[in-house]
């Protein structure tokens, strides 16, 4: 019996901690997104470099002290070029849509990452798909044209933005599960994302929009990194520590951060096209959510980035 109540008691702990984690990725990310908006001066490449180069740091410390000489090593090259190339895309997506459209708008179209996660699945994994997904799927759809047909009417482009990242997010989980599934470790799949945006970042130089910070800002370009790369760590540590059931929703925080941030900071107000939109793709995504959790299916991660 005191065996039984000790385990309670430690999974209750390990739920508690894996919700904390959640809430502070879901802060952390946040806290990213006000950052790349408040940097509008610089070049989304420029942002883009600092983001990977300076978010490398927090993942150095997860490599295993007997793998610091060789941890860069892998018999998986293709499948890391093209997690990592695909997430470089996505993130200079999101990263340009966060420059040109409200934060609330850019964190409701990002919630339909699992919608194209499902229609991937099934072009690429040969996975067959139910009604009540595909009901999901539908949703999903609705939602995001209710919050961009009001771009699409004043011809503002920048609603793509997250639509390509949605895709780019759906590319990127396929290619973790196969990683996953070869044994590779979450340090080096993270270390080559980081390199790959780096390197994407750089080739923006020769096109001019580059400028030298200003001491202040270059504390800025550093914590955008480190707040990236600690959210995806968290992210992680969250899935590990507690069951998703408990820790997936508490990821819709970020919808009521943004409206916060946006708000106190943007004076941004949404809109009833927005707010509408976004309470379809939550329910698509719970949908989502609780199916494949029923499935027994790995559980999508809500962003990585």
């Amino acid at each position: 019996m005191i065996n039984i109540n000790e385990n309670t008691k430690m999974i209750k702990n390990q739920n508690h901690l894996g919700g904390i984690c959640m809430i502070l990725s879901v802060l952390f990310f946040s806290l990213m997104d006000v950052l790349i908006k408040v940097t509008y001066e610089y070049d989304v490449g420029q942002v883009m470099f600092s983001r990977a180069l300076f978010g490398l740091i927090p993942i150095f410390f997860l490599i295993p002290r007997n793998r610091l000489k060789n941890f860069y090593k892998t018999k998986y090259v293709s499948l890391h070029f093209y997690r990592s190339f695909v997430g470089a895309i996505a993130m200079y997506a999101i990263f340009v849509g966060l420059r040109n459209l409200e934060l609330a708008e850019v964190t409701s179209m990002a919630f339909s990452g699992p919608i194209w996660v499902v229609i991937f699945s099934i072009l690429f994994l040969g996975e067959k798909i139910k009604m009540k997904r595909w009901i999901a799927v539908g949703l999903g759809f609705i939602g995001v044209l209710v919050i961009s047909k009001p771009g699409f009417d004043n011809l503002n482009l920048y609603y793509i933005y997250p639509v390509i990242f949605t895709l780019g997010f759906a590319g990127v989980s396929i290619f973790i599960r196969k990683l996953t599934l070869v044994g590779e470790p979450v340090y080096l799949i993270a270390f080559y994302f980081s390199l790959c945006s780096a390197i994407f970042g750089l080739f923006t130089l020769p096109f001019g929009g580059w400028v030298m910070p200003s001491v202040y800002d270059f504390g800025l370009l550093i914590l955008i990194g480190l707040f990236g790369s600690i959210a995806n760590l968290l992210l992680t540590k969250s899935y590990q520590l507690a069951e998703v059931s408990l820790t997936t929703p508490l990821k819709y925080l970020s919808l009521v951060f943004a409206i916060i941030f946006g708000f106190y900071l943007f004076n941004e107000i949404p809109t009833i096209y927005t707010l509408s939109g976004a309470g379809l793709i939550v329910i698509s995504s719970a949908i989502i959510f609780v199916r494949e959790h029923q499935l027994k299916k790995p559980i999508t991660l809500p962003r990585q980035q």
